[in-house]
């Protein structure tokens, strides 16, 4: 069920004579209660401050606490804040309904996760290369990780190096801006089910020849919530993504 009320003031205000938007920032949302309410007002705080034109669309994911609530009263005071919530599909495929969705609407997609582990004061420097880039990815620093989500971590980068040749020090980070010219093409391939498409697109990035780069992010643990996979259903989960990337891997990737 989408916000439709939220939905118009944030689509259909503030658009360009082209009917574009100049970013849309995609926020999945899942049982962040405790912090996704200042989450949110930090990145409309930061995206006005830099007088951009965007929609803040936070994908609520089947979230059992009052994650919903809390951003549907955000949105009451900022029409730029869109609020979609829908039946628990997933993390990676509600990135992949946002990212759809902001390569019609907007010329930049951004992405940023809803735990407050990345800062929004951050973002300034990766819009700031947009004139020259296509894809601006996040390096998380001083991330304190378990031994199991260090290996998870690495496996990631092996696969995307050995799947694509990308060589990104990030592959899987969710704090990454990119152009919808570049982007939606190499959406269309990807399955709606993807479970790690942050892996996927660093990957076919990399191949495309886009003019990407990686921009170091602090990354800060989390104070509230909780890591929604864990141990043995971390790993089962890697193994899946790394599937998912392979096969991934034989698919024509377009020229930037």
């Amino acid at each position: 069920m989408t916000d439709q009320a939220g939905a118009g003031r944030g689509a259909s205000e503030g658009r360009d004579a082209s009917g574009r938007l100049e970013l849309c920032a995609v926020m999945p949302v899942y049982n962040e209660e405790g912090i996704v309410g200042q989450v949110a007002e930090s990145w409309l705080e930061v995206f006005d401050s830099l007088g951009i034109n965007y929609e803040l669309v936070a994908i609520v994911d089947g979230a059992t606490d009052a994650s919903e609530p809390i951003l549907r009263a955000v949105a009451e005071r900022h029409r730029r804040l869109v609020v979609d919530a829908k039946a628990n599909s997933g993390h990676g495929p509600t990135i992949l309904r946002g990212y759809r969705r902001g390569a019609v609407t907007a010329e930049w997609v951004f992405q940023t996760d809803s735990d407050d582990e990345m800062p929004a004061a951050s973002f300034g420097e990766l819009w700031e290369l947009r004139h020259e880039l296509d894809a601006v990815i996040g390096i998380r620093t001083n991330r304190n990780q378990s031994p199991g989500r260090r290996a998870i971590t690495r496996a990631a980068r092996f696969t995307a190096r050995a799947a694509f040749g990308c060589r990104l020090a990030d592959v899987n980070c969710p704090y990454r801006l990119m152009r919808s010219t570049v982007l939606a093409p190499l959406l269309a391939p990807i399955p709606d089910d993807t479970f790690a498409p942050n892996v996927v697109l660093s990957g076919m990035l990399a191949r495309s020849e886009a003019r990407l780069a990686e921009v170091p992010v602090p990354h800060h643990d989390r104070t509230t919530g909780v890591v929604s996979i864990l141990g043995f259903k971390a790993l089962r989960a890697a193994l899946r993504s790394f599937g998912q990337t392979v096969r991934l891997s034989r698919t024509r990737v377009p020229a930037g």
